[in-house]
């Protein structure tokens, strides 16, 4: 593990959250958990940051840097690619996954007429019927102590929804998960978003809550009330919770599932950049 801050006086002006291994730098966190990753730069500080780190990795003897996956707008592609090539170091970029974004009206209304007739017919369609099937209520559950009390509900919901997701949350992962919600909702970044049906509890999705923008982690729903599409509806939930909250941007996070399109997300490449270092 090598978390380096490079410092002018006392003033942060980048951290590079690392792991080194057989001359290689690659980022800190496991893929099946990191949606995708990035340094953090001080605005305007990039060209130093970068040579700095390179100088220090040089030192260290790492001969390449293996970094993905990352946005377009990263850090890396807007301003490491460069920083590299200007010191003669061989640089290769490849789209490895998508990401789907979506950029958020100021309305509810306005969000429905900016999605595809058939999908806004759909969305329609399917509040309707779950409406009428019963007595439905959305909750959302975001400081410490109520997200502590739920998570255990998450994570039946979460199993109970595809086998593969059940294999995913082992007794370790689940830890991961207890640590993870804990931490960001004790810095108010982090809701529970729940769909109750009759009171029972139906779907569930994690979403981290940061500045302007809103990331859908995970989810998981009660398979007996699938024929009722309470699992997409409660991500729609989650975007209208946004909507309302005044955020700009909901980020539906890696993978190419076709509900996100559906919902009117954009599709965002995801690359692995690799950088053969002097």
């Amino acid at each position: 593990m090598h978390i380096a801050a490079v410092r002018q006086a006392e003033e942060i002006i980048g951290v590079a959250p690392l792991m080194l291994k057989n001359e290689t730098a690659f980022f800190m966190g496991d893929t099946d958990v990191c949606d995708y990753q990035d340094f953090i730069v001080a605005p305007g500080r990039s060209d130093e940051f970068f040579n700095v780190l390179l100088d220090d990795l040089n030192h260290r003897s790492i001969k390449q840097l293996n970094l993905g996956a990352v946005r377009p707008d990263s850090s890396v592609q807007t301003a490491l690619i460069n920083v590299a090539e200007a010191r003669g170091c061989q640089v290769s970029c490849n789209k490895l996954d998508i990401s789907y974004e979506l950029e958020l009206p100021e309305t509810w209304d306005d969000y429905l007429l900016q999605l595809k007739g058939k999908q806004r017919h759909e969305i329609r369609r399917k509040l309707r019927r779950l409406e009428e099937a019963g007595s439905i209520s959305y909750r959302v559950i975001e400081d410490s102590g109520g997200v502590k009390a739920e998570i255990e509900t998450f994570f039946k919901l979460f199993k109970m929804s595809r086998n593969d997701k059940e294999i995913f949350m082992t007794a370790e992962m689940a830890s991961f998960f207890r640590s993870l919600t804990q931490t960001l909702a004790a810095e108010n970044m982090l809701k529970l978003f729940f769909l109750d049906f009759n009171d029972t509890p139906a779907a569930v999705a994690i979403c981290f809550d940061y500045e302007s923008g809103v990331y859908l982690y995970n989810n998981g729903f009660d398979i007996k009330f699938s024929s009722l599409s309470v699992g997409i509806l409660s991500k729609v939930f989650t975007i209208k919770s946004s909507i309302r909250s005044g955020k700009q941007k909901y980020d539906f996070l890696k993978g190419a599932e076709t509900y996100k399109h559906h919902l009117g997300g954009k599709e965002i490449p995801l690359y692995q950049c690799k950088i053969q270092l002097n």
